[in-house]
């Protein structure tokens, strides 16, 4: 038995069912998209997001070593799909902020009547990613495109934040010195931040939430595999993983078991219905 998803997502998923390209972006093809199904009224206007990239541009950090250049820090799905052109990825460590699951996704890793979670930056601690480098006549071309995807409703706050690159991935080894980089952290008075929540709550929503990116879960296992394949280990969304993994057997052990129980005769009570699930 299924469960048809509410109007209002059934009008998202049909007008913005497609693969994100680069071009798109360029092209602003998803903000367009976007504003002609009900998640229209949570984008920001135009203008202020112009302004928001003019006043990042503005503060760009004018590093000798740079040459002009500047660094992006991925911390998420910008470290296995930057979209960016860059001329050099390295392992960086952000300091005063860490990772978690903080921002609930009504649009990229959810729908509006059941939303996802992405990641962002807030405060206290620290967080291994990578920084990307990004030529200096193309950084303003560049950071429109990542506006375009990062800041659509104004979750994030743009900032350069205090980085070193290098180390092992676990938090010491060899740094270099410090330097600045373009990060996106969380903004806490958005509507859709959504604070430090338990694992529990962070794992359901992993996995029966899916958006026009795909699933939840896919944003997750994809991080924790862009993050492995550089050498970074983090023990906090590795956890999560193996709760999701487990949650999963749990519930294709109970499913077995009910299947078996009702060919056998013994249980005449009608399976529950399957839990409705938004996908795209």
């Amino acid at each position: 038995m299924s469960f048809p998803p509410p109007a209002r997502d059934v009008a998202l998923i049909y007008a913005c069912s497609m693969a994100i390209t680069r071009q798109d972006l360029e092209s602003d093809r998803l903000r367009t998209s976007l504003c002609s199904t009900p998640v229209a009224s949570s984008l920001l206007p135009e203008h202020v997001l112009e302004q928001s990239l003019c006043d990042a541009l503005a503060c760009k950090p004018d590093d000798p070593a740079l040459g002009g250049d500047v660094w992006v820090f991925g911390y998420g799905s910008l470290i296995w799909n930057p979209m960016v052109v860059h001329t050099e990825r390295r392992r960086a460590t952000v300091h005063g902020y860490h990772r978690g699951f903080y921002l609930y996704s009504r649009i990229n890793r959810g729908t509006w009547d059941n939303p996802g979670l992405v990641l962002g930056l807030d405060r206290g601690g620290c967080c291994h990613g990578m920084v990307f480098r990004i030529p200096s006549h193309v950084v303003e071309q560049e950071f429109r495109v990542l506006w375009r995807r990062e800041m659509l409703t104004g979750a994030y706050h743009p900032r350069w934040l205090r980085i070193r690159t290098g180390g092992n991935g676990h938090g010491d080894g060899d740094w270099g010195p410090e330097q600045r980089a373009l990060a996106f952290v969380m903004n806490r008075a958005h509507e859709s931040y959504a604070g430090r929540l338990p694992d529990t709550s962070v794992v359901e929503r992993l996995r029966h939430a899916a958006g026009l990116y795909g699933p939840a879960r896919e944003y997750l296992q994809q991080t924790l595999l862009g993050l492995a394949t550089n050498g970074v280990d983090d023990p906090y969304l590795g956890r999560l993983w193996r709760q999701v993994q487990a949650d999963d057997a749990a519930d294709a052990e109970s499913a077995a078991a009910r299947a078996g129980t009702a060919g056998t005769g013994m249980d005449d009570t009608p399976p529950s219905p399957a839990r409705p699930r938004e996908t795209v």
